[in-house]
C-alpha cells in the first residue's frame, strides 16, 4: 500500500489510469469556460450601461437576444467553440453589442496572428506551417491550410504595399517618435535598419505611421522617408522625439523645419554612461535622472551644471556627449507635464520593439530585408491594438493649436 501511494504521489485513485485526461485538454476546457464567463460579463456590462434607456411605457430599449452561431476560435490552449451573446435594439438602430474579446469574424487569437509572420520570417515552407502551429496550439488550427497560408502571405504583401501608399492628409499627429532599429538578418550588408515612425493623434491614440528599410545614420534615408510622408499629406507635428545619433535630424530640418525637437533621454543616458568608468556609472546615472526628472526647467539646468562640474577635468568625453545635445534635451518642458513621460524618450517605439528584437534574435542566416519589413509591420500592427493612449490627452488639442506651455503648465494669454 505504501509503495502504491508513493507511486501515485498521493492522488485519488480515480485520477490514475488510462482514462486520465491530458493536461492540454484540461487547459482547453478551462479556456472555454473562462471565455464564456468573460463574454457574459462583457454583455452584462454593456446592458447595465443602457438599463436606464427606456420607452415611455417603461420597457427596455436594449435587451438580450440569445447568441450568434457557434464559432471555433484557435487560441493558445487549442481550438475552442465560442458562442458570442447578442443584444437587440428595439428602436431598430444599428447600435448593438459587439464583443471586444471576440470581435466579428475573428477565427484566431492575436497570439496565432503574431506567430504566422514569425514563421514566415524563419523561412518555413508552406507545408511546414500547419505542423508548426499544431505543435504550438494543438490539433485542428482553425482556418489554416497550405492554400490559406499562401493567400495570407499574398494578402500581407498587398496590405503592406497599400499601407505604404495611404493618404495622411486627414491625420493630425501632435507628437512623432522616430528610430532606426538594427535587425539580425543575414541577407543584408549588416548596416541596414528598419526605420520606424509612430505618431500620437489629438485624441491620444498612437498609430504606426511608417516602417521602411534604410540606414539609421543616413540623412538621405530619412529624407526619402519624410518626403514620401509629406507628399502623402503628413502635416508638421509639434514635436519630433528621437535619438541624437540618427541621421533623421538633418532631414527633418529640411522637410519639416517648423517642428521642435526632443532628444531621447534613455539613449543619451546610455551614451554618456558608456564614456565613464564603471566605478562612477551608478552615481552618474542618479545625477542624470535628477536632470530630466526635475519638476521645472530651472532645476533641471542646475542639475545639469552639477553633472558637468562632476565631469570637469576628469570625464571630458562624457561631458561633451551630454553638452552637444543640450539645446534639444529640455524641449519637453515647453509641453504639458502630463505628456512628459511620453515625450522625454523613444520608449513608445522601444517597448513594442523589445518583443520584435527578442523574437528575431535567432534568425541570423535566414530571412531577407523584405520579409523583415513585412514581419515588423505585421507584428507592430498587431501590437498597436493594445497600445494605450497618452496621459492628459485632453491637452493634445491645445498643443496642436499651438497653445504655449512653460514648465508643463499652460501660459494664460494676457488680458
Amino acid at each position: 500500500m505504501r509503495k502504491d501511494r508513493q507511486r501515485n504521489n498521493g492522488k485519488p485513485e480515480e485520477f490514475i489510469g488510462e482514462n486520465i485526461m491530458e493536461l492540454d485538454e484540461v487547459v482547453r476546457i478551462g479556456a472555454h469556460a473562462m471565455i464564456k464567463l468573460a463574454l457574459e460579463a462583457e454583455i452584462k456590462a454593456y446592458m447595465d450601461e443602457r438599463q436606464e434607456e427606456l420607452f415611455e411605457d417603461g420597457r427596455q430599449i436594449f435587451t438580450r437576444n440569445g447568441y450568434h452561431n457557434e464559432r471555433k476560435i484557435t487560441v493558445g490552449a487549442g481550438v475552442v467553440p465560442v458562442r458570442v451573446p447578442r443584444s437587440r435594439n428595439r428602436l431598430g438602430e444599428d447600435e448593438h453589442f459587439i464583443s471586444r474579446l471576440v470581435p466579428p469574424f475573428m477565427r484566431r487569437s492575436l497570439k496565432i496572428e503574431e506567430a504566422i509572420p514569425l514563421l514566415y520570417l524563419r523561412g518555413l515552407s508552406t507545408g511546414d506551417f500547419i505542423p508548426c502551429l499544431e505543435k504550438l496550439f494543438g490539433k485542428g488550427v482553425s482556418g489554416l491550410s497550405p492554400a490559406n497560408i499562401c493567400r495570407l502571405k499574398s494578402v500581407w504583401k498587398k496590405e503592406y504595399t497599400a499601407w505604404r501608399k495611404r493618404g495622411l492628409s486627414k491625420k493630425e499627429y501632435v507628437y512623432i517618435w522616430v528610430d532606426g532599429i538594427h535587425m539580425n538578418v543575414s541577407q543584408s550588408d549588416g548596416n541596414l535598419s528598419t526605420l520606424v515612425v509612430i505618431g500620437a493623434l489629438e485624441n491620444g491614440k498612437k498609430e504606426l505611421i511608417a516602417v521602411e528599410g534604410g540606414y539609421r545614420e543616413s540623412s538621405e534615408s530619412w529624407r526619402a522617408l519624410l518626403r514620401d510622408l509629406l507628399e502623402r499629406g503628413l502635416r508638421c507635428p509639434r514635436l519630433f522625439i528621437g535619438d541624437g545619433a540618427l541621421g533623421f535630424w538633418k532631414a527633418a530640418m529640411e522637410v519639416y523645419p517648423k517642428a521642435k525637437w526632443q532628444r531621447c533621454w534613455v539613449h543619451k543616458t546610455a551614451n554618456v554612461l558608456d564614456k565613464l568608468p564603471k566605478s562612477v556609472q551608478a552615481q552618474a546615472k542618479i545625477m542624470i535622472h535628477d536632470i530630466y526628472l526635475a519638476p521645472i526647467k530651472a532645476d533641471a539646468l542646475k542639475a545639469y551644471d552639477k553633472f558637468m562640474s562632476f565631469c570637469d577635468g576628469r570625464y571630458s568625453k562624457a561631458a561633451d556627449c551630454l553638452e552637444k545635445d543640450k539645446k534639444h534635451l529640455f524641449t519637453f518642458y515647453d509641453f504639458p507635464s502630463a505628456h512628459w513621460k511620453h515625450i522625454r524618450t523613444t520608449n513608445v517605439i522601444e517597448s513594442p520593439f523589445a518583443t520584435v528584437r527578442l523574437r528575431t534574435a535567432k534568425t541570423r542566416g535566414q530571412g531577407t530585408n523584405v520579409t523583415v519589413l513585412l514581419m515588423v509591420y505585421k507584428l507592430l500592427e498587431q501590437a498597436s491594438q493594445r497600445w494605450q493612449r497618452l496621459n492628459g490627452r485632453h491637452l493634445l488639442v491645445k498643443v496642436a493649436n499651438e497653445v504655449k506651455f512653460a514648465d508643463g503648465l499652460e501660459l494664460k494669454a494676457a488680458a
